[in-house]
């Protein structure tokens, strides 16, 4: 049997950095994997956006994607952390991947990622005019509060030094879909009866438990087996030194569970 590899999204305002240990955890057991950058996100720290980036839509994401797919030879299983995750079940209803890994899903337009977390953790954005024309960008504060909860200082520094830019008109198509006339958020989960990995930490706070938990059921619902977790005393970050062993193990264990090619 060939282990099939695994294509990596990362998160908004992230890098493909988020999955470095992670990556090289995976490739001890014998799990390749490959994290393409966003488009428009392989700026220097501290750099000024990118000309553009403002107005990317989670299709141009997708589209990207799929060329990525296209040069890898084999199809991969996709996993996306966050609005990886939604851009993971995008890009798996256009390939038809081997199985689907989702890490703190950002909802399609069918759910709602709303609460009173949620939406502290977004207002150092939301609450300026015009930043869905803009491109965005999440302070220290509202990092520290909403991403990094429960994560140890030194690594939340350092975490912190990789945020990067991020598309305004993205965040209004995850944050408020009803105003995208595009449904870009849009997921067909019928097209997605795939093996999933699911997994939400029950602290995470700038997307509710919940979301992970609707998309598990709207997967199941469309005929796919769901390996559902959820980690109590765990974040949004599910990349750091306490917790990622776990979560290594958790992907090769369904890696593992696919059915042979």
């Amino acid at each position: 049997m060939t282990t099939p590899p695994i294509l990596m999204i990362h998160g908004m305002w992230s890098r493909p950095s988020t999955f470095a240990t992670l990556r090289e955890e995976l490739e001890a057991v014998g799990i390749r994997s490959v994290a393409p950058t966003l488009r428009m996100h392989d700026v220097a720290p501290g750099a000024p956006a990118p000309a553009g980036l403002a107005t990317l839509s989670l299709q141009d994401y997708v589209a990207a994607l799929e060329q990525e797919v296209a040069d890898m030879g084999a199809l991969p299983v996709i996993l996306g952390h966050s609005m990886g995750g939604l851009l993971a079940q995008k890009l798996a209803m256009a390939v038809r991947p081997p199985g689907l890994i989702l890490l703190s899903t950002a909802p399609s337009s069918r759910l709602s990622a709303l609460s009173i977390d949620a939406i502290r953790a977004s207002a150092s954005i939301t609450t300026r005019w015009g930043w869905w024309k803009r491109a965005t960008l999440l302070d220290e504060k509202s990092a520290r509060f909403g991403v990094y909860n429960g994560v140890p200082e030194e690594e939340v520094r350092a975490a912190i030094a990789e945020l990067t830019w991020d598309s305004g008109h993205v965040l209004r198509q995850i944050a408020f879909p009803f105003t995208d006339s595009a449904r870009g958020a849009r997921v067909d989960y019928d097209r997605l009866a795939i093996p999933a990995l699911v997994i939400a930490g029950l602290a995470d706070r700038i997307v509710p438990p919940a979301v992970s938990r609707g998309t598990a059921r709207a997967l199941s619902a469309a005929g796919a087996r769901v390996d559902y977790e959820e980690w109590p005393a765990v974040g949004h970050w599910l990349f750091h030194d306490a917790v990622r062993p776990r979560l290594a193990a958790a992907i090769a264990r369904f890696i593992a569970s696919l059915p042979a090619d």
